[in-house]
């Protein structure tokens, strides 16, 4: 913000805000809009919109991560790439065996999201107060964005009208044929429990199921199929035990070529050799006649900023065009370009320069961001260009500098400010440090003795040990012994936000507390409420899932009260060494034990 202060803020759905005081320390930050993180409820939606005053994004169609996006170092600690830098490899979409005491219960895409389709919840979330309905598309092609768009935009209306909201099935159809996983589900939208998320069958587009393979002639590759959808030459089908997929070149009834099908016909598919066998299901992946649909909505929709132009041909005087604005675009209010060709008319000996042709010439904006909304053509008479080219290159020497013009309109400059993170003040003396040891017991241990504990500084423990009173005599060693701090699950939905503040304030209470590490920006609030309750401060800690990569994050998390921060386990060395020549705030590298790879929302055993 101090950067870019007139650039609005929109917070990602890798920030993780999941509740209501999340949105309000963006909104507090400045932030105007949030996405947020895909496992709310139409009733946590409501929710936040209803108590916020910031714009709220939600997700509404497209693949689902498994985890809490910005709470999954899956790809990164095990690929590589780091979906938290939008390098994710897609780890989830792999299969996998899923075992209890070695002993396996179940196998197959176990990790795979079925693809959110919320055309359901499109009247429910406008009611709600969503700003902004997002639709994934990430390596999707024009046409998957052309069909999902064109059928959004229909029913966004339709929710905002005074008409029945009813959806056609036709539409739900064509959003499946143009990409699903597993015929899609409503995601985490719906206030239940979504026991049906995953889709372990297949990892990647699933199409619509077309049929069985009631015969197959494997010499001639001829597959015999009743049809539950239609088929044309040109369509794409995949069979449900091989990865690849192929194109129709023929089909036949009766042993007579036929282009196009109905359903329920029984039909030939010819040319088809593979693994297929007797039974297989078949599935259609894409349609050639709704993909040409969707390239021609597109082709010729060109958004353009309209101009106004007067072109100059006159006897011995360079040919010159004068372009004005046709539009209230910020950029473009002063616009007054004059551009001279170096280029005299000559005189024509037969058929003389008309004004038709130098139109036809300087409307040929498409390769441009621009259109000519109105035309003054002042041609001499008897005329002669000998070579149209020249009025190209007229036009396009004008508009490249229309475009210079409205590019230096935009330029921003960055302030002082950004001096800040490079201040020697804070460069950190490393030899004179204190170096500390912090340590997180994820499992208490009754039968251990805590007092033996040694070299140890800072000892973190999970609030949820501190509402069990057996682990109270564990829990009193500890915190009289070390510096003990509570350490705040990554994820507090809104209906648990009072069990856990609860929790913490009778931990403070009872026993000797140093402070908090959280693992989202969501805690903050509650534990700033916690503080002003009990008037007494504690020591924050932000943890690695703040993903924590560079010097203005740290300033940032300074700026709201945090003492300390833990470094992201996906930094490299160089990142990690320039992170720690600077001493604006404690930090901590995790150097010993188990890092959790993912945070769900979706039990796999449940």
């Amino acid at each position: 913000m101090e950067l870019l202060p007139d650039l609005p803020l929109h917070g990602s759905t890798q920030m993780s805000i999941h509740n209501l005081n999340g949105v309000l320390e963006l909104q507090k930050m400045g932030f105007k809009r949030v996405v947020l993180a895909r496992e709310l409820s139409i009733n946590e939606i409501e929710y936040i919109c209803k108590n916020s005053e910031i714009e709220i994004e939600c997700f509404i169609h497209g693949a689902l991560c498994i985890s809490y996006s910005g709470q999954c170092l899956f790809s990164s600690i095990v690929g590589g790439r780091s979906g938290n830098r939008g390098k994710c490899a897609g780890p989830c979409r792999l299969p996998y065996e899923l075992l209890e005491n070695d002993k396996k219960i179940d196998s197959g895409y176990l990790l795979n999201s079925k693809d959110l389709c919320g055309l359901d919840y499109i009247p429910s979330l406008i009611k709600a107060g969503v700003s902004c309905l997002k639709i994934e598309g990430r390596m999707k092609s024009p046409e998957y964005v052309a069909i999902v768009t064109k059928i959004y935009r229909k029913y966004i209306d339709l929710a905002s009208s005074n008409k029945p909201y009813i959806i056609s099935s036709k539409d739900r159809k064509e959003l499946l044929q143009a990409f699903n996983r597993g015929n899609s589900s409503s995601g985490h939208l719906n206030n239940n429990p979504n026991k049906n998320l995953i889709f372990k069958e297949k990892p990647n587009n699933m199409g619509l199921f077309l049929g069985k393979v009631e015969k197959y002639n494997k010499n001639k590759g001829y597959i015999t199929i009743k049809l539950k959808e239609n088929i044309n030459i040109g369509d794409t089908i995949s069979f449900e035990n091989e990865t690849k997929s192929y194109t129709i070149s023929e089909l036949m009834e009766n042993g007579k070529n036929i282009t196009d099908t109905k359903i329920g016909q029984t039909v030939t598919i010819g040319r088809i050799k593979g693994d297929i066998k007797l039974g297989n299901r078949i599935f259609k992946i894409s349609s050639k006649n709704l993909l040409q649909l969707a390239k021609n909505s597109y082709k010729n929709e060109n958004r353009k900023i309209l101009l106004k132009a007067t072109v100059n041909i006159k006897k011995s005087e360079p040919i010159s065009i004068n372009i004005t604005p046709a539009n209230n675009l910020k950029q473009y209010q002063n616009l007054n370009i004059s551009y001279n060709l170096d280029f005299i008319p000559e005189e024509a000996k037969n058929k003389p320069l008309d004004k038709q042709t130098v139109i036809n010439q300087i409307i040929k904006t498409a390769s441009t961001p621009y259109d000519f909304k109105k035309l003054k053509i002042n041609l001499d008479e008897n005329i002669f260009l000998p070579q149209l080219s020249i009025l190209n290159k007229l036009r396009r020497n004008a508009l490249e500098k229309v475009e210079q013009y409205a590019i230096s309109k935009i330029q921003r400059k960055l302030p002082e400010t950004s001096k800040l993170l490079y201040n020697e003040k804070n460069i950190s003396n490393h030899s004179s440090e204190k170096k500390k040891i912090s340590l997180l017991l994820n499992i208490l241990n009754p039968n251990y003795d805590y007092s033996k504990l040694e070299n140890v500084d800072n000892v973190y423990i999970p609030l949820k040990y501190f509402s069990n009173k057996k682990y109270e005599p564990i829990l009193k060693t500890i915190s009289d012994k070390f510096e003990t701090y509570i350490y705040m699950p990554t994820i507090i939905k809104g209906n648990y936000k009072n069990l856990f503040y609860n929790h913490s304030e009778n931990a403070v209470k009872k026993y000797n507390i140093s402070g908090f590490v959280i693992s989202n920006l969501s805690t903050i609030v509650a534990l700033y409420d916690l503080f002003k309750n009990l008037n007494k401060t504690f020591k924050i800690v932000a943890n690695y899932t703040f993903n924590v990569f560079n010097n203005y994050t740290v300033l940032e998390l300074k700026k709201l009260g945090i003492n300390a921060y833990t470094l992201s386990p996906e930094l490299d060395k160089f990142t990690i060494s320039s992170l720690s020549n600077y001493n604006y705030m404690q930090k901590e590298l995790i150097v010993y034990g188990k890092t959790p790879l993912m945070n769900m929302n979706y039990c796999l055993l449940r």
